[in-house]
């Protein structure tokens, strides 16, 4: 079964939620974000190189306009292969484990695996970002040592930033198929 639903992230920019249910312990949401704009990128490229025409046509030296091309193609490169997010994928699998993975607009993947042993909880907590209150999903670990006591905090879709809205219907499956465990 698969659901497709709009919602939006703590900016207000459109990111999608898409559900997948593999079987009755084992679902996969996945976070979409819109994909780099080519016109935001051209705008800021033409930016970048008028400006630097501008310091030519003062200066006259031609290192400010190779300067300006070469840090904004390698800036853009940087960019897209480790700051912008395409979708990050939640897995949950009841009776092995969270499968955490995010795929970069450059086609670069980081996936992240924690075994359902080594998990107590899953939560949404909330945060001060700027100057206003978010929440976020966020992976609680236990400590080796003290089976009550919480290890670690490993929040989930960092890049994506979901509304609560988002998080709860994320947070109510994944309770589904950890108290079936």
């Amino acid at each position: 079964m698969m659901e497709d639903e709009a919602f939006t992230d703590i900016s207000g920019k459109a990111i999608s939620l898409d559900c997948q249910n593999h079987s009755s312990l084992c679902k996969e949401f996945i976070v979409s974000v819109p994909k780099v704009s080519i016109g935001k990128v051209m705008v800021y490229t033409c930016c970048v190189w008028l400006l630097a025409y501008a310091v030519f046509v003062f200066t006259e030296n031609t290192a400010v306009l190779s300067s300006a091309i070469f840090v904004t193609l390698v800036g853009m490169m940087l960019h897209i292969h480790f700051v912008k997010v395409d979708h990050e994928t939640l897995l949950v699998i009841g009776s092995l484990g969270i499968q955490l993975s995010s795929s970069y607009a450059s086609g670069r993947e980081t996936t992240t695996f924690i075994e359902m042993s080594k998990i107590k909880d899953i939560v949404i907590n909330e945060a001060i970002y700027m100057h206003q209150i978010i929440y976020y999903l966020c992976v609680l670990l236990k400590d080796p040592s003290e089976p009550n006591a919480v290890s670690s905090v490993v929040p989930l879709f960092q890049s994506s930033k979901p509304r609560l809205n988002c998080l709860v219907k994320v947070y109510k499956s994944c309770q589904e198929i950890l108290s079936k465990c």
